[in-house]
């Protein structure tokens, strides 16, 4: 009797199993069009995304391309302590930090701002001129971008410094300083993408329904009051998504312009953890590749753990989070 009934339970979870795949592969068949089109983007991200996960590993070995990544002996966590106790930690973690803190403090509000701004606009001609001046820069390409730094802020003929002569100042060293390294890259970002940045919240702003602004106006609201009581909240929940994904990125410095504004009289405070995991890496020899594979995947992981204490905080104190 035991047998017989363990014998049914089976065949009635295969036959359950056979009709949910069933139902599945009709739909699947259904839909067929929609599934090869969502095949297309897991498959880039399987190949280009997961897959080279498996050569993280190279930062637990002492890693040489001729024995390949199995074959590499296993160091364990040498390649960390390596770097924790390189005179550079110190130095790479404060200019990466600082930059991207400064980046974030001065680069997030001010799309904001604008974006607010301009939704006071009526729409015409001025306004379309603002909007076409503001984004243009975002596609000035980033090589490009340092060149126009370098003319613009030469020591002898660049115009910035011809403005400060003539005013009855001494020319200042902008691309060569380390001191205002910081303000030079952050600020240059700022003018490049903040007109791109507002795209998202003038397009939240427009989601907005207008009934709350003809009654905020019934009730004798100027506009600063509408602005901090309609537009503001409505937009807060994309600002807290935003900057939730800003601070996964904290560590992560532009490689390419950080690096092309490098010189020798910068470099104290130019060097960040991209430059230099390039710099060892690539430029510094065969048998640093685990170093700087450990550093990155470091790089990472910080990357990581900032994303999920902002999401906890976001969904904690704002009611938004990714997940």
């Amino acid at each position: 009797m035991e047998i017989t009934l363990k014998k049914i339970k089976i065949k009635g979870g295969t036959e359950e199993k056979r009709r949910v795949f069933s139902s599945v592969w009709r739909q699947i068949r259904k839909g067929w069009q929609l599934y090869l089109l969502l095949a297309l983007p897991l498959a880039w991200l399987a190949v280009f995304q997961y897959y080279p996960m498996y050569g993280a590993q190279i930062a637990f070995r002492d890693f040489l391309p001729g024995n390949g990544i199995w074959a590499s002996p296993w160091v364990g966590l040498d390649n960390f302590v390596r770097f924790f106790n390189s005179p550079m930690f110190e130095r790479l973690m404060k200019n990466t930090l600082g930059l991207s803190a400064y980046s974030l403090l001065v680069g997030f509000p001010i799309p904001i701002i604008f974006a607010l701004s301009l939704n006071q606009l009526r729409p015409g001609g001025f306004k379309n001129f603002i909007q076409l001046v503001s984004y243009a820069p975002y596609f000035i390409s980033t090589v490009v971008l340092v060149g126009m730094m370098m003319q613009f802020l030469d020591l002898r003929f660049g115009p910035i410094n011809q403005l400060i002569k003539a005013l009855g100042g001494a020319p200042i060293q902008f691309m060569g300083s380390a001191e205002l390294f910081p303000s030079v890259y952050v600020w240059s970002g700022v003018w490049q993408s903040t007109g791109f940045n507002t795209i998202i919240y003038l397009a939240t702003l427009t989601t907005i329904d207008p009934a709350l602004h003809e009654a905020a106006l019934v009730d004798g609201a100027n506009r600063m009051q509408r602005i901090w009581h309609i537009d503001v909240p409505g937009i807060l929940p994309v600002a807290a998504t935003l900057l939730i994904l800003n601070m996964g990125q904290l560590l992560n410095v532009g490689f390419e312009k950080t690096y092309l504004m490098q010189n020798t009289l910068n470099l104290s405070t130019a060097e960040v953890i991209s430059t230099y995991v390039y710099k060892v890496g690539l430029a510094g020899g065969m048998s640093n590749f685990s170093y700087a594979s450990a550093i990155g995947l470091f790089n990472s992981l910080i990357g990581l753990v900032l994303l999920l204490i902002a999401n906890r905080l976001s969904k904690r104190f704002t009611d938004s989070s990714l997940f």
